[in-house]
């Protein structure tokens, strides 16, 4: 038996994870922890297994191979002799309700307003009292800077603003974990910082984020460490100032190269500037 305490223990534990699809292997036994409060940029390649692996810990997508823990529960399964046997489909959905997950794409309901999408999980699935949801789903779409927003329709939203709100939509349920599948992917240029600045103000209250992105600036300044996956495995793994300043594997430097190239960034860029990467107007201050 385990001496490890429980506040010594990872939030999220990844022991020898495997995925397949159709006989191709995406994930080759990825090993990975993530201890509470840290925040963990997946960085690599499309087709690299970084998506998947971030479904796999939601059990969004089913394992072939291994185990995931969440705060020290086995997802997805019941462990009885060292036999998986897969939960019922409402165990399952009771355990995704700890974990916050924010995709590329922002899912709104369209027919619902900014206030209600937010409030819809809480009322729906835990049962809660809509007058006490609806007072913390407006203190939510402040926390994102959407206060003045809370009436309006998806479509009269741009899609940094929708993305915020599914950011309070996820924080709704009060997560013991966030997951962020490229939450920028598909916004424009000028919309990603608000974005980003919403994900730090997450960082910094103490939420344990897994990110997967492209948004090396933010990954330097805002993750405690990063995770460089290529062809399903972890090539390499560290802080992430080190890793992505002076990675040590050529497949994490290539990748680096032609990714700080395409956003007009090096390494070495801003080393102390913790909004590298924000616009200046969006920027926090002191």
């Amino acid at each position: 038996m385990s001496t490890q305490s429980e506040s010594a223990r990872p939030l999220v534990e990844a022991i020898n994870v495997t995925k397949a699809f159709h006989g191709n292997e995406v994930l080759k036994g990825i090993d990975l922890h993530v201890n509470p409060g840290e925040v963990v940029c997946l960085l690599g390649p499309s087709g690299s297994g970084k998506t998947t692996f971030l479904r796999c810990i939601n059990q969004l997508e089913t394992i072939n191979g291994g185990r995931i823990f969440v705060d020290g529960e086995l997802m997805g399964y019941r462990d009885q002799g060292g036999q998986l046997y897969r939960l019922k489909d409402k165990e399952i959905a009771a355990q995704r309700r700890e974990i916050g997950m924010v995709f590329q794409r922002f899912n709104l309901f369209p027919h619902r307003t900014a206030l209600q999408n937010v409030m819809e999980a809480p009322v729906h699935v835990k049962r809660q009292k809509a007058a006490t949801v609806r007072a913390d789903a407006l203190a939510l779409l402040d926390r994102v800077g959407l206060a003045d927003r809370a009436n309006h329709y998806p479509s009269q939203l741009s899609g940094g603003q929708q993305q915020r709100v599914a950011i309070a939509r996820a924080l709704a349920m009060q997560p013991k974990l966030m997951l962020f599948d490229e939450p920028t992917s598909a916004l424009d240029p000028e919309l990603v910082g608000e974005v980003l600045l919403t994900m730090r103000e997450l960082a910094e209250g103490g939420m344990t984020m897994i990110v997967v992105t492209h948004e090396i600036a933010f990954a330097r300044d805002v993750a405690d460490r990063v995770v460089f996956m290529d062809g399903g495995v972890v090539v390499e793994q560290g802080p992430s100032r080190e890793i992505i300043a002076r990675p040590q594997h050529e497949r994490t430097k290539s990748f680096l190269r032609r990714i700080l190239t395409e956003q007009d960034e090096t390494p070495e860029a801003h080393p102390d500037a913790p909004d590298a990467g924000i616009p200046a107007h969006l920027r926090k201050h002191s």
